[in-house]
């Protein structure tokens, strides 16, 4: 059987190739507008503040509650934690160089500020913690996490070019930087909050997505060298076709695992699973289209991956 008649009866992923960079196009293009426009909606570890759990005896709306505190003159947001009893107010530091040397007796003192107002609507709420991270702190977490994410491309990039080729990592990079901008740019878009966790989870969707677009690399080498007559893209169909059961498998249990994590794993990790379900998703449409469409559009070849010596040995023309 040869790679024609092969190729003939598989998915035509490579066909599609442009619908699908279109879209991804628009999507990162909206992406990139919004956090123009938009930024990011960063959250205490970032932009500095106060946090304050309150617990309720009963099921509570949170509305009278940012009210009142609005009276209070606090720039505050109020929210569910976890369940309707549970509430998380962040308070927004004042821009002033005071913040900068709050301490734990000035930290406790806004808590029991934020606890003696909401406590006289209701004398059984319980304060359960009450955390603190200056504006300085936040800035540094900031700057630390966007070297971080700098610091990882650069190591892939240098990874790729060395186990594949320069043309295949600038694909894996492409990918990448496609994956993170379009997660990121959700998050902007519906201005949900970005917090460390949420950074976390853009540096493990990095290392997830580039995992599958190695795999779909490996493949795609090895059909080079073995289907001499092939061209690019019947040889890079034929690896994405081979390789999309082991990617639907490991997609989808993954993302059993982080539908759970979202539905049952509380309000602190939720926004962390949110941030790699979307990664999940995207990384696994671009391992299929993005990465390995791009090595199309960089013209790579199948001498390009062979050694000089091995350029007039005869290769197969069939699979094994």
């Amino acid at each position: 059987m040869t790679a024609k008649t092969t190729t003939e009866k598989l998915i035509n992923f490579v066909g599609a190739r442009k619908p699908a960079m279109i879209l991804s196009a628009l999507l990162i293009i909206a992406s990139i507008g919004s956090l123009i426009v938009n930024g990011l909606n960063l959250g205490v570890d970032f932009t500095g503040g106060t946090v304050i759990e309150i617990g309720y005896p009963e099921a509570t709306d949170v509305e009278p509650i940012r009210k009142k505190l609005a009276e209070a003159k606090f720039e505050a947001q109020v929210q569910h934690f976890g369940t309707a009893k549970d509430v998380l107010i962040r308070i927004t530091p004042p821009k002033t160089d005071k913040t900068e040397k709050i301490t734990s007796n000035e930290k406790a003192k806004i808590g029991d500020q934020i606890y003696a107002i909401l406590k006289q609507d209701n004398p059984n709420i319980v304060l359960r913690r009450v955390e603190f991270v200056g504006p300085q702190i936040g800035d540094e977490l900031r700057d630390d996490g966007g070297v971080a994410m700098l610091l990882a491309l650069a190591g892939i990039l240098i990874y790729v070019t060395l186990r594949f080729e320069f043309r295949f990592s600038l694909g894996a990079i492409v990918a990448l930087l496609h994956d993170v901008i379009i997660t990121i740019g959700i998050f902007s878009i519906f201005r949900i909050e970005f917090d460390l966790t949420i950074l976390a989870a853009v540096l493990a969707i990095i290392g997830y997505s580039l995992n599958d677009t190695i795999v779909v690399f490996d493949r795609i080498r090895e059909n080079y060298l073995k289907l001499r007559k092939a061209s690019s893209e019947e040889s890079i169909n034929l690896s994405i076709n081979q390789t999309l059961s082991r990617t639907i498998v490991t997609s989808l249990t993954t993302l059993l695992v982080l539908l759970a994590l979202f539905f049952l794993g509380g309000e602190i990790i939720h926004g962390f699973s949110m941030a790699m379900i979307i990664g999940v998703i995207v990384g696994t449409y671009s391992s299929i289209y993005v990465a390995s469409s791009s090595l199309i559009m960089m013209g790579v070849t199948r001498e390009a991956l062979l050694p000089p010596e091995k350029e007039g040995a005869d290769e197969l023309n069939e699979l094994p």
